[in-house]
């Protein structure tokens, strides 16, 4: 008869078993999940081989613009606390789509913009429990270490791959190319805020707007191209230096080709792992742009005007055929469903992952409304129309306005240090498809990372507008990985299963149509 002894007396012992079998496996979950970022020769993302990383130190990469690390908010286990879930997720959606929130609202309408931000938060958050489930829909396989991409190499084989690696280029690049035109208007407002503050000149624009403290102004009025830099110096004396500023400063022509020399040699680095210690900046810049809005909002008071179908000089419908410019938008500012996996698999209670997800989305919902609501309801009209509202709010306030030159350097500096993060992970994805190594040579990856940054600078030369950029990426890439393999990947899991049912295959038939008509909107509208 075997040796027995009493289960009270090896509780204990059981319990410190099963926690250290617990760290070990979530230790090299991420170990799997970082070595898959780079190649062997990069050890950018891999654990020393004399050292297993910590397993509080957990850092998250989105395709959207946030790294961060989470040191302080674990189990000591490797497992985040709901709360900490929670975070991660809503500050992984908070990007650059929160500028313009107003402006998507004034082209769909006040209206129908709080009732698209709403919707449009359901339907995408629906469309990411499917992405959740997805990977456990598969059976006889390990796929714990599976991430989305993964999951649609196994039900679309080699198409599905490229595929994902092809819209997951576009979201990297749209990202890429929407920061370089912010931070080119970031640093020329900056530039110009500072030169005039030196040099104790007293500038007003060429543009109409509002009198008093709380100036708000409409780069757009005069005509329908993204606001330059045109002043007028009120001083006495010679202004030769001045305009020869304004020569060498210019928003479109100069300062977008000034950034190349700071950020193409970061780009080119190996490791960009030193700048995400300075993502925190992007939770800050989003609180602070909340704390903008509201003390911008209670200064200037509510101005809206109800038309439901017809506008006048000064307001617009509540209803318009433009809405889905706003849907565009918001398909990349509810964006976060090729990396939701790896930011749910280390949630200690995985049974809450639904719930937790839920809590986030409603959470970047309410950020969103928050923000779009108050800026279109506050803006001053009259004297100003609804229609003067820029793509990115901040136009709207102007140079010499303290509250949004802190804003900008906050956003500035933010966006210079995710920049050669974007990048990194667009060479992981791209050159290790093609040459099996994320840095095969410098002559490699200098080539592409001056692709990248050229599409940028023309981008900023010629088009300007990052509302127009967020929406065309984000319904492109949204196409795929929100609307389009979610809903097939589901309906072939459960046809496989005999589970598949006639309204289960109308509803994701109808989610991958609003999709494609999403995509297809932009480009008619």
């Amino acid at each position: 008869r075997p040796f027995h002894v009493e289960p009270t007396n090896i509780v204990g012992v059981n319990d410190d078993v099963q926690r250290v079998t617990d760290e070990a496996s979530a230790m090299n979950k991420r170990i799997h999940y970082y070595s898959r970022l780079t190649s062997p020769a990069d050890r950018a993302l891999i654990a020393p081989d004399h050292v297993l990383p910590a397993p509080d130190e957990i850092y998250v990469y989105s395709p959207l613009g946030t790294a961060f690390k989470v040191d302080s908010c674990t189990d000591g286990y490797g497992k985040n606390s709901s709360i900490v879930t929670i975070f991660m997720i809503w500050n992984t959606m908070m990007g650059t789509s929160i500028l313009s929130i107003p402006w998507g609202i004034k082209q769909a309408g006040f209206t129908s913009g709080i009732i698209l931000i709403s919707l449009m938060g359901i339907l995408t958050l629906y469309c990411c429990y499917r992405v959740v489930k997805s990977r456990q829909m598969i059976p006889l396989i390990d796929t714990s270490n599976w991430e989305f991409p993964d999951v649609c190499k196994y039900y679309f084989g080699s198409f599905g791959q490229w595929s994902s690696l092809l819209f997951s280029m576009v979201s990297l690049v749209g990202a890429m190319i929407v920061y370089w035109v912010l931070m080119s208007n970031f640093l020329f407002n900056t530039g110009k805020f500072i030169y005039n503050f030196v040099h104790d000149i007293n500038v007003t624009d060429i543009v109409p707007g509002t009198n008093g403290s709380n100036k708000v102004i409409c780069p757009s009025a005069a005509s329908g191209h993204p606001p330059q830099n045109r002043s007028v110096m009120f001083s006495s004396g010679n202004n030769t230096g001045f305009e020869l500023f304004e020569e060498w400063w210019n928003k479109s022509k100069t300062v977008p080709f000034y950034l190349i020399a700071v950020l193409l040699p970061l780009l080119n680095l190996k490791s960009p792992s030193f700048f995400a210690k300075f993502n925190v900046l992007g939770t800050v810049s989003v609180v602070y742009l909340v704390f903008l809005v509201t003390v911008k909002a209670a200064r200037l008071g509510i101005h809206l005007e109800y038309n439901w179908f017809t506008e006048n000089d000064y307001f617009v419908p509540e209803f318009r055929i433009l809405f889905p410019q706003l849907t565009g938008v918001l398909t990349l500012a509810f964006f976060i469903h090729n990396c939701v996996i790896t930011l749910l698999q280390n949630n200690r209670n995985q049974e809450n992952n639904v719930r937790d997800l839920s809590i986030a989305y409603f959470l970047v919902g309410l950020t969103y409304l928050y923000v779009g609501v108050l800026i279109f309801a506050s803006f001053p009209s009259p004297p100003l129309s609804k229609e003067c509202i820029e793509q990115n709010f901040l136009d709207n306030f102007p140079s010499d306005d303290i509250m949004s030159f802190v804003a900008r350097i906050f956003l500035l500096f933010q966006m210079m240090t995710v920049y050669p993060l974007l990048g990194y992970l667009a060479r992981v994805q791209l050159l290790r498809q093609f040459f099996g190594n994320a840095y095969p040579s410098i002559y490699h990856v200098l080539v592409l990372n001056i692709a990248i940054v050229g599409a940028g600078v023309a981008m900023a030369r010629f088009y300007p507008n990052i509302g127009g950029i967020i929406r065309y990426s984000g319904a492109t890439c949204g196409l795929a990985f929100v609307f389009v393999y979610p809903s097939l990947i589901y309906v072939i899991s459960l046809h496989r299963a005999g589970q598949l049912t006639w309204p289960a295959l109308i509803i994701h038939i109808l989610i991958i149509l609003l999709g494609l008509a999403n995509l297809i909107a932009q480009f008619l509208l």
